[in-house]
């Protein structure tokens, strides 16, 4: 059986809507992450096979298979395809899943799998048109706010709860910068704003400060009176991540190290209302087939679309939360919704080698209902 293993990793800092990178296209961010994970694992650009990259909001300077344009952007030989797929939030995990089947089936010995998303530059929701009244009719159709308000209600979960996961997320994400635990995995890269070239080094949305008692002092969102707001849901971001993954056998012929092996990978539908719920099955289906449970798990990055999202999982999946996000997550590091899942599974990655852990699992919630998931076993 061959192996897919993941030979590099890197991503770009994440930028708040309407910040950073508000001046910036996204082919230049897309490119420029492209470009970097090459010249970072050493390889010759010539070796890829495939580029696969995902990407939410297929307007404007992110339609036109932006993935194409990018990798030739980024200087890869013209003989190099690329493909951009759409999978709401998954998607660049699911183009990691893609591009892991490709080289296990024996299709591809060298293929990128990557993410972007500027959602400043592209609005979420700017692609949307109104639902057919046939879907109407079969499903309520609900916001995401209101389908994480639904969840927060059937599991029990209260605003305090809530909050306080939040604020989780942005002190541990604090520390994760302070002690310059991302900088392994962070891409640097130039960009112009307001007229003036910057050099990007942190991720921007982390606020240090947050507490308890700021966060309850937001009003809810999606509901008169409810208990999802600002703070306990994931930002809205802009930011790109690429993966390298290949077969084994190639990675040793290029005399590169596998840091990692896809050892599972699922993707599951769910309740298009409650539309957040498919992390919990998916999680449970995807250990069966690796043939683990949870305690064998080192280290989850489960994507904090919302807090009742990842909470609602804790209750039913029971993990030991300090394995859970040790390094925040989309709360207070943001949410590129097309670039997520390579920038999670980028963590996950470098999270696994910092506490020595064996196992990581990465599971994501998608619009519409469904769920990503994989499994990735350090080497």
């Amino acid at each position: 059986m061959r192996e897919a293993v993941i030979v590099e990793a890197v991503r770009l800092p994440v930028g708040r809507r309407n910040g950073i990178y508000s001046d910036t296209r996204s082919e230049y961010l897309l490119s420029s992450v492209l470009k970097g994970l090459i010249e970072q694992s050493g390889m010759n650009a010539k070796e890829v096979q495939d580029v696969i990259v995902g990407s939410v909001t297929q307007t404007n300077e992110q339609g036109n298979n932006i993935a194409r344009i990018a990798t030739l952007m980024a200087g890869l030989p013209e003989e190099v395809p690329a493909m951009t797929l759409n999978r709401k939030c998954g998607s660049s995990q699911h183009a990691v899943n893609l591009a892991a089947q490709g080289v296990i089936s024996g299709d591809f010995d060298v293929v990128i799998a990557a993410g972007i998303e500027n959602m400043t530059r592209h609005p979420m929701g700017s692609d949307k048109v109104p639902e057919p009244k046939e879907l109407e009719e079969l499903y309520e159709i609900v916001p995401q706010g209101e389908s994480a308000e639904r969840i927060a209600d059937r599991w029990g979960l209260s605003r305090e709860e809530l909050d306080e996961f939040a604020v989780r997320s942005h002190h541990l994400a604090h520390k994760a910068t302070l002690n310059g635990d991302f900088e392994r995995e962070i891409l640097p890269v130039e960009v112009e704003k307001d007229g003036e070239n910057i050099t990007v080094t942190r991720d921007e949305g982390v606020r240090p400060n947050s507490t308890l008692e700021k966060l309850s002092g937001l009003k809810s969102v999606f509901r008169e009176g409810g208990k999802i707001t600002a703070g306990n849901a994931s930002q809205i971001s802009d930011g790109a991540a690429a993966v390298l993954i290949m077969s084994r056998e190639k990675a040793e012929e290029l005399g590169l190290k596998p840091r990692a092996r896809i050892i599972a990978r699922d993707v599951i539908g769910s309740n298009p209302t409650m539309m957040l719920t498919g992390i919990i099955p998916l999680t449970k289906r995807i250990l069966k087939k690796a043939n683990l449970t949870v305690d064998e798990i080192g280290i989850f990055e489960c994507n904090e679309a919302f807090s009742s999202v990842v909470l609602s999982w804790e209750k039913e999946l029971k993990p030991n939360m300090d394995k859970v996000n040790p390094r925040g997550g989309a709360i207070a590091l943001g949410h590129p919704t097309g670039a997520s899942g390579a920038r999670i599974m980028t963590t996950l990655l470098h999270e696994l080698e910092d506490f020595d852990q064996r196992y990581g699992l990465q599971v994501m919630c998608c619009g519409g209902g469904m769920a990503t998931a994989t499994i990735i076993e350090k080497l």
